[in-house]
């Protein structure tokens, strides 16, 4: 008896969902020619692209009921709050109140309502950070926004290592680990896995922790959390240096040739992808007849110029080697 009942219940739900689908089917298609439908917002609307039939009218707009002409009359008449994100330590939720102590037509409050407000404010930032995790989530993101802003990195790479800190505290990986430490490691590892890398050197310049501690930590981390790091491009450093030093554009396409003549014969491997960079940038330069120093490269990515002299010769040597085979 019961078999019958499931046998019953499933072909009942098989047919359900087959006239489910039947009715979607048939709704996207016009009823008198079966042509494509298309949907006229401004009208509220669904005609027929083929035959010019109105299949629906009057249909409810769900958009706002106030007009804008440019993108700043729009953000003045919105009602709404900015998206969720992660770079934040609330995502964005919470209330925020301003530091302006004026009503909100302007006028300055009286005494007793800026006590008033301060004691929200003191409240209200409390509230945001109810438990221990909350502020080092807040401590943490505030640190990773502020040298992602010094290195000039873009959101998603600040989103991305804001992730990359909320599953290191989730997986409660930072006991014995400082949180600037913790921080330093998951922007590094997010620059490198959107493809916009920094240097160890660059991130170590901008980051409150010791050189060696950030290491240690970077790969603490990204072994705990199996991260798929790929190892650095060098010919993404090439555009980022090349402009420092004020490289031309043929300069930049020949560092860049060199460097995949140099992958092509695995010259890259065990060596830094910065100093195969600029030893890149030097040696374009010269093929471009561009007086720049080795000096002045140095300066720019942080490399010795013993380094640089070294991987431009390698570099020559087997664009030459490419060459004569070829």
């Amino acid at each position: 008896m019961s078999d019958t009942r499931v046998r019953t219940s499933s072909s009942e739900q098989r047919e359900t969902e087959n006239a489910l689908s039947r009715t979607a089917e048939e709704e996207e298609v016009c009823p008198e020619c079966e042509g494509r439908l298309h949907t006229d917002h401004e009208r509220g609307e669904t005609v027929c692209a083929d035959c010019g039939l109105v299949v629906e009218e009057n249909e409810i707009d769900r958009g706002p009921e106030w007009r804008a002409f440019d993108s700043g009359e729009k953000d003045e008449k919105s009602r709404v709050g900015a998206p969720t994100t992660k770079m934040m330590h609330d995502k964005g939720l919470s209330t925020n109140i301003g530091w302006q102590d004026r009503d909100a037509y302007g006028n300055t409050l009286s005494t007793r309502q800026r006590r008033k407000m301060q004691r929200l404010r003191t409240w209200d930032e409390r509230f945001r950070t109810r438990d221990h995790k909350e502020r080092n989530l807040k401590q943490a993101l505030g640190e990773i926004d502020r040298m992602a802003s010094a290195l000039g990195l873009p959101d998603d790479v600040r989103e991305t290592a804001s992730v990359i800190y909320r599953r290191a505290l989730e997986e409660d990986l930072l006991p014995g680990r400082s949180i600037e430490g913790v921080a330093t490691s998951a922007l590094y590892a997010a620059a490198r896995q959107t493809g916009v890398p920094r240097s160890i050197d660059e991130l170590a310049a901008v980051s409150r922790v010791e050189e060696m501690e950030f290491k240690r930590t970077y790969r603490y981390i990204v072994r705990k959390l199996g991260l798929e790091v790929a190892p650095a491009d060098p010919e993404d450093y090439v555009a980022r240096f090349g402009g420092q030093v004020d490289l031309s554009e043929e300069a930049k396409q020949n560092a860049r040739e060199l460097l995949r003549t140099a992958k092509a014969q695995e010259l890259h491997s065990g060596k830094s992808p910065v100093g195969l960079a600029a030893g890149a940038i030097y040696a374009g330069a010269l093929l471009a007849n561009e007086r720049i120093t080795q000096h002045d490269v140095a300066d720019v990515t942080g490399v010795s110029e013993v380094t640089i002299r070294n991987r431009y010769q390698e570099l020559l040597q087997a664009a030459g080697e490419a060459q004569a085979t070829a």
